[in-house]
């Protein structure tokens, strides 16, 4: 660290001296491993422990529950960071070299993948590690953390972005756990879009009314609406008929769908009243976003008309592409230099190896990828993501984080989260696998401490450096066309009235009489109404 100035060196010590800390806290929001937009015990740990190291929080902020920003000093630069704290629902596991989720729940209750813990603390240790910066040195700026829910739709920062929250900041920095060690250079994530279609049957009695059997229900009687199950059903297959034709036939793009409510009717010859369906869809540019919802929209007016329903839709997110910044990437790699990549010891490897043998393979030296232990310079980088994508392309996979690169210069960092080493290049372990080496704390920890000290340090040259940042903000200014609201900068696509949907019936944990479960119970043993009669003769 010689070669870096007293406040630089002083922030990144900080992470040192309070690693345990760090750790003990990113195992906690682990185990609280909850979905998008219903994270509470994890904003809420949040949100407390920086109220307890001097941030002035606002909680639910933009009208979302779980989302918070923390502030701490005042006057220029503004710096802002955050964290995301959202697991995926069926991936719960535990820190156990085997197959086994997490005791008392159900085996497709959440669990963290990327993980979200490691990039939340990660982010975490780096602000309070330039906090402390600013307090023993005196230093002049603002530090702006934010607690940012629901990633995995890509839901809180474009509604934090379109409601002025980005608006006075000098410069973000976004951190991701990645298999690597660099800083993206051009090609940034590209764009995310979600919305849910509702299907309702509001007068199901018009549908017909023969009146066959006199002074009978015509509700039980008659022929039924088709409802919203029917238009649910007939939404899912004509999207998948028509899927090949909303996209190119390159460009690495995604359409997901998830059934949130199917019919809200048992067994009974009454119509299914109600059902909604989400789509999610990656591009990387936004035509290809607007083409793409198009045809949803004409498939789900179809499917209503057809099933007699009304027809409603709410988004869920609708995210702008990634701006470069290559100033930002080369500042804040140039720390990452220095400090040095994560190193994993003995205890990280024999996990690895653990894993390893259950599944029958060969435990090797050294199980996990080299890159989780390399560093690899951002240009050099580029020329890796760019070697599989066409040349038009200019965006790849998506994440949320891209509404910030609209606001301020943004870095996005990547440290080492090990992957662990295929034995041959067709075989892919299994999720439980991926998601089991995530917990553990000696395999991605390194990594972790290694990105709160790059980015505290990143944190405290923009706060003491004037050129680092004025070399940023002339390649925003230039990118964008004038800077914010210059002739190439693209503005929110959520309007600055959005409501947060966090009203959906998202999955969640429920309390019941037998205790906090997962909204599917654990699984009991099964059992049977009775012994079957023997057939009849």
């Amino acid at each position: 660290m010689a070669a870096f100035s007293e406040p630089k060196a002083h922030a990144v010590d900080w992470v040192d001296r309070n690693s345990d800390q760090l750790s003990t806290f990113e195992q906690r929001i682990w185990e609280y491993a909850e979905p998008a937009w219903r994270e509470y015990r994890s904003a809420d740990a949040y949100a407390d422990l920086l109220e307890e190291e001097g941030f002035e929080v606002e909680r639910g902020s933009a009208g979302m529950p779980t989302a918070f920003v923390a502030t701490y000093g005042d006057g220029d630069p503004v710096i802002a960071t955050y964290a995301e704290y959202d697991a995926v629902p069926g991936n719960s596991q535990r820190r156990v070299p085997y197959r086994e989720p997490r005791e008392g729940l159900h085996e497709y209750a959440p669990g963290h993948t990327d993980p979200h813990s490691i990039l939340g603390v990660g982010s975490l240790g780096g602000a309070l590690a330039a906090k402390d910066a600013i307090d023993e040195y005196d230093l002049d700026g603002t530090i702006r953390f934010f607690g940012e829910p629901a990633e995995k739709v890509c839901g809180s920062k474009p509604i934090h972005a379109t409601k002025g929250y980005f608006d006075d900041h000098d410069a973000h920095l976004s951190y991701h756990p990645y298999p690597t060690n660099t800083t993206v250079w051009e090609t940034h994530c590209g764009s995310y879009w979600s919305v849910v279609f509702e299907f309702e049957c509001e007068e199901p009695h018009t549908w017909t009314q023969s009146n066959i059997v006199p002074d009978a229900s015509p509700w039980h009687a008659d022929a039924r609406a088709p409802g919203a199950l029917d238009a649910l059903c007939l939404m899912y297959t004509n999207t998948k008929y028509t899927k090949e034709a909303m996209f190119p036939h390159t460009g690495h793009w995604i359409l997901n769908e998830y059934v949130m409510t199917a019919g809200q009717k048992t067994s009974d010859n009454l119509a299914p009243r109600i059902s909604q369906i989400q789509y999610c869809w990656r591009a990387p540019t936004l035509d290809l976003q607007q083409r793409i919802y198009e045809v949803l929209r004409q498939n789900a007016e179809h499917a209503a008309g057809v099933s007699h329903c009304s027809l409603s839709e709410t988004w869920v997110a609708k995210t702008r592409v990634g701006l470069a910044n290559n100033a930002m990437a080369a500042a804040t790699y140039d720390n990452l230099e220095a400090i040095g990549p994560p190193t994993l010891d003995e205890a990280a490897r024999e996990f690895g190896r653990d894993v390893q043998e259950t599944l029958e393979i060969e435990p090797m030296e050294n199980p996990f990828n080299e890159g989780a232990e390399t560093l690899v310079p951002p240009e050099e980088y580029e020329e890796t993501v760019r070697s599989g994508l066409p040349d038009w392309q200019q965006n790849f996979t998506s994440d949320d984080y891209v509404d910030y690169t609209w606001h301020a210069p943004t870095v996005r960092l990547y440290t080492g989260r090990p992957w662990l080493r295929p034995p041959s290049d067709d075989y892919s372990y299994p999720e439980w696998a991926y998601n089991a080496v995530g917990g553990v704390p000696e395999i991605t920890h390194p990594g972790m401490f290694v990105a709160s000290k790059t980015i505290a340090a990143t944190i405290v040259d923009l706060l003491t450096k004037p050129s680092v940042l004025e070399q940023a903000r002339d390649e925003f200014e230039r990118r964008t066309g004038g800077g914010v609201g210059g002739s190439d900068w693209v503005e929110p696509l959520l309007p600055a009235s959005f409501d947060a949907p966090v009203d959906l019936p998202w999955p969640e944990y429920v309390e019941t009489p037998r205790g906090r479960e997962w909204m599917l119970p654990t699984r009991r043993e099964e059992s049977t109404a009775g012994d079957v009669p023997a057939a009849r003769e």
